[in-house]
């Protein structure tokens, strides 16, 4: 009877839910009323809402900013639900992503009495691979003796695991040398033919979001899938008639990096250590690869050693030959991995796992064979130092026809939202990027008081950002109203020279808790700063988006300058040199579109709820020294703004009394 009556109200609800609009449904009265606490309507969100709705209707594109605090998850879940489409729906980060999938989802679902079947998909890197972790008990070469405890703890895990995701599981820090161990590649997965196919977490994950209705992914994994589609292979995500690409301010910037050809050390050092592994399960074939191998590592150690010597840290492609010493060991490199290919080749069928390694060598080949080839007008090259690791990558100019034609292949609607997607409240930046001129737009500002919440100081006494006493003078500055804040506070810095420099002053002449981007993980760092209550966290690029910390924990966020892209860096010099070319205008079209996108982004951390207060500092005097001061502050949201100091310790003050 219970069961009975259960069922009718859930057709019921389903029922009245596919009447009904989905501006209705997140109105007066609606379903979101009773499982959702403190529940409003939101005028900018039924318009959201319904716009997302009509876009999904027609199978068309829309490109909306929805401001802080409209509700934009909401606006399309509701859509996406009540529709029942197929759709993919990606976000930008991991973090977003389960946000998205195991809060957000089940709480809408629960509204509307859904019963589609949803899938969180992610990218290999984040699942267990139990045949490669099987591989590196077998071959005992461990990065470190904390590796030897969390490989057990990890082979205890693993039967009980449902989803072997273990970038939410407590068996593997962040930071650890282990995880390229117990994990796969594109490069080293055996697919089908491994032997512990049946007991593959990506597999199982895969089949999953081929079965489901509404697949939660990221912009990485996208886009990944779309590059595999343009090379002419299968793909990773199923198809859809829905695609909701939230955060999508990331999404030029990501499509580029996976329209991109790389070749990195680390793939052809990885190489060298899965060939030595498969070779050690085969008789005779250690003894075959083992000086070609150590010779292709030597050189790999010479290479990483000139480039440290000789390159910076980004580099165009010309930069990187320009160096003789840089350019006789990639030759030697390129060599060294040619010499693999005759002491390999003979052991093809030995195993399953060394038949991938001959495969992973002639892709490596196949880049070395690319970049011996003049660079064509439509690409840039350009080289990447993070540590000992060193990439060369190939990136298209531009990418707006490759997404474009990769939309129009398929039969579906498009939505692309975040809070910064305008310029001065034009989209012309974001819609060209990606070839969506014949997109529809919609610019929807936030519902929060910004007037009456939150305050915009100006200082106008600080020297050129470019100056070496820029970081000293404005952390005088700004000490007086770190202090008046009681802490609380963000200070977003566009370089981690800027940031080392500020945490080293700051050490000894602050009375409030530290938190220096680096000093641990990033997840730990933001939970740490929440509970101290009083802290200053000092961060650079991650930290000017997608972090939410709501309430009297931050109160005062500090951007010490204008988040200009570096003038040499090799994609933005290839891509302004092109633009002139055409008549255009970098500066205007590229360079500034940007910087006020990361700006906002920055800014946006401030006032994350209605009934947060709290006081954005600027301290680049070009703001209102350029003529394109302007366009940034007018595409900020209108708070009041200052230039005086006493005024913004008042703010604090008044904050403290009226509390």
């Amino acid at each position: 009877m219970y069961e009975h009556t259960t069922k009718g109200a859930l057709s019921n609800t389903i029922v009245s839910a596919t009447k009904q609009t989905s501006a209705q449904l997140l109105d007066s009265g609606g379903p979101f009323e009773s499982v959702l606490s403190g529940f409003a309507p939101r005028q900018e969100q039924l318009q959201l809402a319904a716009a997302i709705e009509k876009t999904i209707a027609s199978g068309g594109a829309l490109v909306a900013e929805a401001g802080t605090g409209i509700g934009k998850t909401l606006a399309y879940l509701v859509p996406v639900l009540k529709g029942r489409a197929r759709t993919i729906i990606s976000t930008g980060t991991k973090t977003l992503q389960d946000q998205l999938y195991f809060r957000d989802l089940p709480m809408v679902k629960k509204a509307l009495g859904s019963t589609l079947k949803t899938a969180l998909l992610k990218g290999r890197a984040n699942y267990l691979c139990v045949y490669r972790m099987e591989q590196a008990r077998k071959d005992g070469r461990l990065p470190s003796r904390d590796s030897i405890a969390e490989l057990e703890a990890i082979r205890q895990w693993a039967p009980v695991s449902t989803d072997g995701d273990l970038s939410i599981s407590t068996v593997i820090a962040e930071d650890s040398e282990l995880w390229p161990l117990v994990t796969s590649t594109s490069d080293n997965c055996l697919g089908s033919d491994c032997p512990d196919f049946e007991a593959c977490f990506v597999a199982s994950a895969r089949r999953e979001a081929q079965e489901a209705d509404v697949v939660v992914v990221n912009h990485h994994l996208l886009f990944a899938d779309m590059a595999i589609k343009h090379g002419g292979f299968g793909e990773v995500l199923p198809g859809a008639s829905v695609f909701i690409v939230d955060e999508a301010h990331q999404a030029p910037e990501t499509a580029s990096q996976f329209f991109s050809a790389s070749l990195s050390v680390k793939q052809i050092s990885d190489l060298c250590r899965d060939v030595l592994s498969e070779a050690a399960e085969t008789s005779g074939g250690m003894a075959a690869v083992r000086d070609e191998v150590a010779h292709c590592r030597q050189i790999i150690k010479e290479f990483q050693l000139v480039c440290n010597d000789h390159l910076e840290d980004r580099g165009s492609w010309d930069e990187m030959l320009n160096h003789s010493a840089v350019r006789n060991v990639l030759q030697a490199l390129d060599s060294a991995v040619a010499g693999l290919k005759p002491v390999v080749l003979p052991l093809q069928g030995a195993s399953r796992g060394m038949d991938a390694c001959v495969q992973r060598l002639a892709e490596v080949q196949a880049h070395f064979d690319h970049l011996d080839k003049p660079v064509p007008d439509t690409e840039v090259r350009w080289f990447e130092r993070r540590g000992r690791g060193v990439s060369i990558h190939s990136t298209p100019l531009d990418i707006s026809n490759l997404f474009s034609s990769y939309c129009e292949q398929l039969d579906a609607a498009w939505i692309f939202t975040s809070a910064t997607l305008s310029v001065n409240g034009g989209f012309d930046h974001f819609v060209q990027a990606l070839g969506l001129q014949d997109a529809d737009t919609l610019n929807l500002d936030s519902p929060f008081d910004y007037e009456n919440q939150a305050l915009l100081w100006l200082p106008n006494s600080l020297p050129e950002p470019r100056e070496s006493s820029f970081v000293p003078a404005l952390l005088e500055q700004v000490r007086p109203v770190l202090k008046a804040s009681q802490g609380r506070a963000f200070m977003l810095f566009t370089s981690h020279r800027a940031l080392k420099q500020a945490a080293e002053l700051l050490a000894d002449s602050i009375d409030h808790p530290l938190f220096v981007q680096g000093d641990m993980p990033r997840s730990m760092l933001l939970d740490n700063f929440r509970k101290s209550g009083d802290g200053i966290l000092l961060g650079s690029a991650s930290f000017w988006g997608g972090v939410d910390v709501m309430g009297d924990a931050l109160s005062l966020v500090i951007i010490d300058k204008l988040p200009f892209a570096p003038p040499n860096d090799p994609v933005m010099v290839a891509r302004s040199n092109q633009l002139r070319q055409h008549g255009g205008n970098p500066f205007m079209e590229l360079f500034l579109p940007q910087a006020v996108i990361a700006l906002k982004q920055g800014a946006g951390r401030l006032i994350r709820d209605i009934n947060d207060r709290g006081v954005l500092v600027i301290c680049d005097r070009r703001l209102n020294t350029k003529g394109y001061g302007s366009v940034f502050l007018e595409s900020l949201p209108p708070m009041q703004q200052t230039s005086d100091r006493d005024r913004v310790v008042e703010f604090f003050e008044n904050e403290f009394a009226r509390n």
